[in-house]
């Protein structure tokens, strides 16, 4: 991983924690595989702990590592450093994709509920107006009774989300081709096609994994045929939302939006959407961050353990699933 991943991510007490399952290489970080000393390193390894920043484990890395069996990886998504030499190897491989999706649930409930309430726009209007609005003249859209909240994806974290948000009075509805309707009924939702989804739902929460049959799922059809006023939030990847058609609609004023993710990554300074009342844009936040990286070490620490002790790992990556994961 990068020495800034490493710094973040595993601090004193994990790297204490992994030390005592096992021997712990205690030398520089390795964040490129070609390095004399890089090779050092690998030609003894067992296990790598990755994070952001790893480079590929490519034939060539895997050529100085004949011992290496296991990745215990302490972010979410493999696909940045894993190849398919890894696979072809047979080599186990741990994610920390479940504890990630704890933070990006948190904030994707979060912001359903704000939205509900119409909070960003009302704190807008209350700090310009400095005097006290009428209760009773509040519209009969505002609120979160009976609100209709969709989730396209029932992924490790729409699935999270839709645990977090059975305490509240939200209707929900998945779309989901891999989850049959017994599947959906039994997490609590209404599986419904996708089109209904963006159709009935007053807020789309989506969080499918960018792969190329999802570039430009939530395309300008699907957006055009939201409600008047309704939230597309996404906290997934920008790609997956059309999002000239999203700027069209948020121009126009008739849906509102909450972007933990864009494209490109960051917009363009004089991109349309920045200055929209009606969008909140935030720099790709929701996962993991802060306090919450001892959650992603303490996953990987956990994992090692387990590993160690000849149990396996409880968060396998399974090859036969990359095709449908991020």
């Amino acid at each position: 991983m990068s020495t800034d991943a490493a710094r973040a991510v595993l601090g004193p007490g994990a790297r204490a924690a992994l030390a005592r399952v096992c021997d712990l290489h205690e030398g520089p970080v390795l964040d490129d595989f070609t390095t004399a000393y890089a090779r050092s390193v690998l030609r003894d390894a067992e296990l790598l702990v990755t994070g952001w920043g790893c480079p590929p484990l490519d034939e060539a890395a895997l050529a100085a590592a004949p011992r290496l069996r296991a990745v215990a990886h302490t972010a979410g998504s493999v696909r940045g450093h894993l190849t398919p030499a890894c696979w072809e190897r047979g080599i186990e491989v741990s994610s920390a994709a479940a504890a990630n999706a704890l933070p990006v649930a948190e904030y994707a409930v979060t912001m359903i509920l704000l939205t509900g309430k119409y909070v960003l726009e009302r704190a807008r209007a209350y700090r310009a107006a400095r005097t006290a609005p009428d209760p009773l003249a509040v519209p009969h859209e505002v609120g979160n009774h009976g609100r209709t909240v969709g989730i396209l994806s029932a992924s490790l974290i729409g699935r999270r989300v839709i645990e977090l948000l059975r305490p509240y009075d939200l209707p929900i509805l998945l779309h989901d081709p891999y989850v049959s309707a017994e599947e959906a009924r039994a997490l609590g939702t209404a599986p419904v096609p996708l089109g209904e989804l963006f159709a009935r739902s007053d807020v789309v929460s989506v969080h499918t994994p960018l792969l190329p049959a999802t570039r430009g799922l939530v395309d300008r059809t699907l957006i055009d045929s939201m409600r008047p006023g309704a939230v597309l939030l996404n906290t997934a990847r920008g790609a997956v939302v059309d999002q000239d058609a999203l700027t069209d609609a948020a121009v126009d004023g008739r849906v509102r939006a909450v972007l933990d993710v864009t494209d490109p990554e960051v917009l363009p300074p004089e991109h349309p959407l920045w200055d929209c009342d009606n969008v909140l844009i935030t720099p790709h936040l929701a996962g993991s961050q802060g306090n919450e990286w001892g959650r992603l070490a303490d996953l990987a620490v956990a994992e090692v353990t387990r590993w160690a002790a000849g149990d396996g790992f409880a968060h396998p990556v399974r090859p036969e699933r990359l095709a449908f994961l991020a």
